[in-house]
């Protein structure tokens, strides 16, 4: 076994995105969050629960 096959794999940072603070898509945050909780009531009241 070499050491090169033993070393992680490097990820780039700009490929990593978790949502942070820095991220700039406060509107794409609430639109899908919105739609998400439209979806959701729609789902609900179909079904009947509640």
């Amino acid at each position: 076994m070499t050491a090169d096959s033993a070393a992680p794999i490097a990820v780039p940072r700009d490929l990593v995105r978790t949502g942070g603070p820095k991220d700039d898509s406060g509107w794409l945050e609430h639109v899908l969050g919105w739609t998400l909780v439209v979806v959701v009531a729609m789902f609900v009241t179909q079904v009947g629960w509640l």
